[in-house]
């Protein structure tokens, strides 16, 4: 997968044999580039971007948007990662200095902790295999080394089964208002093809209506001229 300048991510068929069957999806979401893209360690078919104000996270299974966002953020984000420990836990950073962690088993709409690192960018992430040791560069060159806590790095009870729920569900729901959003597409389409046919229907042609202007102008014309002849002959009678 590959995330673009555009702030659309695409996903690749290395093994494709034509040009056109390399590019198999395209996901578009960002408003600017697209920093940081990551599959889930625990759930391949879903993936995290990191672009913008935001941070997105995907499913493959849907195109059109994706499952879960996070809020708009004063400071542009800069990178992203998952937790190779814990499937409903990654970390963004920003460009204030901020290093936000997200635990989605705890809330979705907030960070769970935001911790201000340094006073410059941070640029880039990068976590231990095992999930306790976190490295954060800035834009000057430091590297900080942050020791997480044992509920960040160690999986919970039934942590897995649950954030899979989290995501069918969202999935699920975009699925539902992304046909919705469709439904209502072809019914505007579909009432403006009515509008345009419904004047022909009727037969309000204009070329049509000024001729039978015409006729009746005409018409009227000749009955007033008979009755003024009728007129006229009882006159002289």
């Amino acid at each position: 997968m590959v995330g673009t300048e555009q702030g659309v991510v695409l996903s690749c068929n290395r093994k494709a044999k034509t040009p056109a069957d390399r590019i198999v999806a395209n996901f578009s979401g960002h408003y600017g580039p697209v920093y940081a893209l990551q599959r889930n360690p625990f759930f391949p078919k879903n993936f995290l971007t990191v672009g913008d104000w935001t941070a997105r996270i995907w499913s493959e299974d849907l195109r059109e948007s994706s499952i879960m966002w996070t809020k708009f953020h004063r400071s542009y984000l800069t990178d992203g990662c998952w937790s190779p420990a814990r499937p409903a836990v990654f970390f963004t950073s920003r460009m204030d200095g901020c290093l936000d962690v997200w635990d989605y088993m705890f809330k979705q709409n907030d960070p769970t902790l935001s911790l201000q690192v340094c006073d410059e960018a941070l640029n880039c992430l990068r976590i231990q295999d095992s999930g306790s040791l976190l490295a954060c560069g800035s834009h000057s060159g430091n590297v900080t080394l942050l020791e997480l806590s044992q509920s960040l790095s160690q999986q919970q009870r039934n942590e897995k089964a649950s954030v899979t729920q989290i995501f069918e569900r969202e999935t699920k729901r975009e699925k539902i208002l992304e046909s919705r959003y469709r439904e209502l597409k072809l019914k505007e389409r579909a009432k403006s093809q009515q509008e345009e046919r419904a004047p022909e229907e009727d037969g309000e042609n204009p070329e049509e209506l000024v001729e039978e202007a015409d006729k009746n102008f005409w018409f009227t014309v000749e009955q007033e001229k008979i009755g003024i002849e009728k007129k006229e002959k009882a006159a002289e009678q």
